[in-house]
């Protein structure tokens, strides 16, 4: 049996009525239960909870051992950046529309719970990424990814140009719209639309996807994931950008360079009993659908 947990930390989409609702019956249960919360202070207006600590994300991240994500799997991948780190446990509570990260319903959550805080689980180590941005010898911005982090054009319909290298080698010159570098955990994200393959969560690898390349023999590359990996915006190139899961994005120059590699934490994510990756695949993908 699996670790229990002992003080929970509850996070949410803000400013969503549908995520309240739920918010407050999470509340409400966990009252019933007698187990202690914090409540993340974006949610805290949404839920009436007194006696219980509103506190910051960061210290939120540090003073609970199991973190419950309502919303969709845009919310977990924002509160993933925050929760690698102190080695918190993640549970996402679906209210988006795919769900592939978040897989409890608003239906099961109370009975899923009642397993889930008896030690009933199974935990998943998730590959984070690391993304350093550097102009010459400063770097402007750090950030981590649990999907992706992708160099991409702007508001311009014209192609970029990025050499990139993998350890110290040269790989290519790449013409195109941007290069995506996903963990297995995105790879079902914006790299499959690319065309890249779906890998297994438990693969010990990264994913590079061309977006729209010029040259059609520019095909997805797949790494071992402790590879270091550079791009370096070519000159010429104008309106580049860098975007880690879609959330945190900085303007990148000609001669810029982005380095990439995996981030020294992995994310703990907890799913309920009987959770199947491939079961979840049919489903979200609906590779099961009759016509």
């Amino acid at each position: 049996m699996a670790a229990q947990f002992t003080r929970v930390g509850l996070i949410g989409k803000a400013d969503d009525h549908q995520v309240a609702l739920t918010l407050q019956a999470l509340a409400d249960y966990l009252d019933r239960r007698q187990v202690d919360y914090l409540l993340d202070a974006a949610i805290a207006s949404l839920v009436s909870c007194p006696g219980h600590r509103v506190v910051q994300r960061d210290a939120l991240a540090g003073q609970c051992d199991l973190a419950i994500v309502v919303g969709g799997d845009g919310t977990l991948l924002n509160a993933a950046r925050s929760l690698a780190e102190p080695g918190v446990s993640v549970l996402g509570v679906n209210l988006g529309r795919l769900g592939f990260l978040v897989d409890v319903s608003p239906e099961e959550m109370t009975t899923q719970l009642d397993r889930i805080l008896s030690g009933e689980y199974l935990q998943e180590e998730r590959t984070l990424l690391h993304a350093s941005m550097s102009r010459g010898e400063e770097i402007l911005s750090e950030s981590t990814a649990l999907n992706d982090v992708i160099v991409h054009k702007r508001d311009i319909a014209r192609m970029i140009e990025l050499d990139t290298w993998i350890d110290g080698h040269f790989l290519n010159r790449n013409r195109s719209d941007g290069l995506i570098v996903a963990t297995p955990t995105g790879s079902t994200a914006y790299a499959l639309s690319g065309g890249g393959p779906i890998l297994h969560p438990s693969l010990d690898a990264i994913t590079l996807v061309p977006i729209c390349p010029h040259t059609l023999s520019n095909r997805p590359i797949v790494i071992n994931h402790d590879s270091r990996i550079e791009i370096v915006i070519h000159e010429g190139t104008l309106q580049a950008q860098i975007s880690c899961d879609g959330q945190v994005n900085l303007t990148l120059d000609p001669g810029d360079r982005v380095t990439v590699r995996r981030h020294d934490h992995d994310l703990r994510l907890i799913h309920p009993p009987g959770h199947d990756y491939f079961d979840v695949l049919r489903r979200k993908l609906r590779w099961s659908e009759q016509p």
